[in-house]
């Protein structure tokens, strides 16, 4: 008790707390988000955030090394598909040699050690914009849940480490583990967007894969019937609890910053890893602030990183990782 007892002893210097420390960030907390595109020498800015950028397959090379070079070994790849190849079955995406197979080999052929994670959802071949195949203005499920099975296979034929199911279609993690399984696949693993939740943080990521569902007669104009209902708690555990039945090797939580009562809610339940996706509205926020000069970002950056390890995140999926890594070293 005071004044026996004093806690500001262990702030009294930078010495101190360094070593008291109880959350470190290091490189290997980040999974990096990449945008690749078709074309040539192609570097695009997505306006709705800042200094980051859709890559052609030549540069990303460049991209890919870079990431290496500061010590982050572990990438999640997304693809801007060309409007003229979507369609409402995802048909694209089971092209062997789509945008996306040959993305996870441009990787690989560059840096054979980097870990490559793919997203597997149907949305960004979709011409409605939408996770699933529609019929009669519903989202259908089984069907949807065997094309993701058949898309991940092809990731994993292309050379993938993991696949990334973020559709929240229910049984997909199994309809993928049996699958991998059968075609003798055993050791590509599974992230399962277990608790993705029907956001509207995700504005700037659809502008950067133009796959924001479509306004028209008889489409869902969002994605509530499947992505899960920001005001639930338990249902995150029971989606998390079924993943990990089913097969999946790592668990995520999607928003970041908004959902740190989940993530420490399901760190505490599961045995598995999990993740956590510091979206793309959270990254534009916080460049917009910094740019009127309302925030300090690095200093606001770095506390959200710690906040989200520190609440129980093993994998922090950020467009923030270069410069996290680039800070702190």
């Amino acid at each position: 008790m005071y004044p026996l007892k004093r806690n500001r002893r262990l702030r009294t210097n930078e010495a101190i707390r360094s070593l008291v420390r109880e959350t470190i960030i290091s490189p290997n907390d980040f999974l990096v988000p990449l945008f690749v595109v078709e074309g040539k020498g192609v570097k695009e800015e997505i306006p709705s955030m800042p200094n980051y950028y859709r890559y052609s397959l030549d540069l990303l090379q460049n991209e890919v090394k870079e990431l290496w070079k500061l010590g982050l070994k572990s990438v999640l790849l997304f693809v801007k598909v060309p409007d003229n190849l979507k369609d409402n079955k995802g048909t694209e995406a089971l092209n062997p040699n789509g945008l996306m197979q040959r993305a996870i080999k441009t990787v690989k052929n560059t840096c054979p050690d980097m870990l490559v994670m793919t997203d597997v959802a149907l949305d960004p071949y979709s011409a409605y914009g939408h996770d699933g195949i529609i019929e009669n203005g519903v989202i259908l499920n089984d069907e949807t849940a065997d094309v993701l099975a058949e898309m991940s296979l092809s990731h994993a034929k292309a050379g993938a480490n993991f696949v990334a199911p973020s559709d929240m279609m229910d049984g997909r993690i199994l309809s993928i583990r049996e699958l991998l399984e059968d075609e003798g696949f055993t050791n590509t693993g599974i992230m399962s967007y277990s608790a993705k939740y029907a956001s509207a943080f995700y504005g700037p990521f659809r502008d950067a894969l133009d796959s924001a569902p479509v306004d028209m007669i008889d489409i869902p104009k969002d994605k509530k019937t499947y992505q899960m209902d920001y005001a639930n708690r338990f249902e995150a555990i029971r989606e998390t609890e079924m993943d990990i039945d089913e097969g999946a090797d790592i668990v995520m939580v999607k928003p970041g910053l908004c959902y740190l009562d989940i993530v420490r809610e399901i760190k505490n339940e599961v045995d598995v890893p999990v993740a956590v996706y510091q979206v793309s509205g959270e990254y534009a926020m916080l460049k917009a602030a910094a740019e009127k000069g309302w925030l300090d970002h690095d200093a606001v950056m770095l506390e959200q990183i710690t906040a989200i390890k520190r609440a129980g995140a093993d994998i922090i999926a950020s467009y923030f990782a270069k410069d996290v890594v680039k800070l702190i070293s």
